[in-house]
């Protein structure tokens, strides 16, 4: 993929000095119409007139309008016209000196599921002599539904499933843990999960709501999850263990199905060994409701 960005982006520069002239390198000044991608992933979210954007692209720039239509196949297809989105135009308008020009797709938030992905293909109706070979006439469409980030739906009753419990339990008798979690005053988009991991220590998580495509989630470095006596069963550092997020992996959160995917890395300081990592820990925490949190209960969480 980022070869193709390359190629096409050296492309586009060169042609922006050569306009719609054919008498040079046939290759580099020949108008050419395509997607900009051949895979376009979108998020849908809330909102009458909310819409995305899907990129055609030209190979030269003209020193006048273009206007190129585009048609839906159908085969392949998961989305449905009319129910779960429309195009706002079924043809796309390149300016005067311009490159590209943007497909509108207004999305049905309410047709889709929480858990759905769903897409639908497009294609430039073009004569064929417009048609580059090498990067085609179609791009997938692939649409997930984003709820509105609140803060408030990741307070309350919360039950955790920990990978580092697996390995080292302590006195805990099961990997899961069902906590509360409450907004920290004073920070934005963060909470507090009290007794986490072990009983006695709380730690935070924050959000970031700003891309609905990346809904990322952190942990500060330095929070106390537990004292090594009680997981380890001795002293290797300052007898504290701390977790932060893991620079190696994604932690994400889900606001329509209430969860967040945390890796964090694991390590105690001054540790006899060169390297204080204990490891790198996945954990699963989902938002349950007071009935739900009581039924759990009374299942010994």
């Amino acid at each position: 993929m980022m070869k193709r960005i390359i190629i096409f982006s050296a492309i586009l520069v060169a042609a922006v000095f050569s306009g719609c002239n054919k008498e040079n390198d046939p290759q580099l000044d020949r108008e050419y119409f395509l997607f900009s991608d051949t895979l376009s992933v979108n998020a849908v979210q809330s909102g009458e007139n909310y819409c995305f954007n899907v990129p055609v692209s030209s190979s030269v720039a003209c020193d006048y309008d273009r206007t190129v239509a585009v048609e839906i196949i159908d085969k392949g297809s998961t989305a449905v016209e009319g129910l779960n989105y429309r195009l706002r135009s079924n043809t796309v308008v390149i300016p005067a000196g311009k490159l590209s020009a943007n497909v509108e797709v207004l999305p049905v938030y309410d047709s889709f599921n929480d858990t759905d992905t769903l897409s639908f293909n497009l294609k430039l109706v073009v004569p064929d002599d417009k048609k580059w070979d090498m990067y085609g006439d179609q791009t997938k469409v692939s649409m997930f539904k984003v709820c509105p980030f609140s803060l408030e739906t990741f307070t309350g009753n919360c039950l955790v499933a920990s990978l580092f419990l697996y390995q080292y339990p302590g006195n805990n008798t099961s990997i899961e843990r069902l906590v509360k979690t409450e907004p920290v005053p004073g920070k934005e988009n963060t909470i507090l999960l009290k007794d986490w991991l072990f009983d006695g220590y709380d730690v935070t998580i924050t959000f970031d709501p700003s891309n609905p495509l990346k809904p990322i989630v952190s942990m500060d470095p330095d929070q106390v999850i537990s004292d090594e006596a009680t997981v380890f069963g001795q002293i290797l550092g300052d007898n504290r263990i701390k977790a932060e997020s893991s620079a190696m992996h994604l932690s994400y959160y889900n606001s329509c199905q209430k969860f967040v995917a945390l890796w964090i890395r694991v390590y105690v300081d001054d540790m006899s060994s060169s390297v204080g990592t204990v490891g790198y820990f996945y954990h699963i925490m989902e938002w349950v409701s007071d009935e739900e949190a009581e039924q759990l209960e009374q299942e010994g969480l």
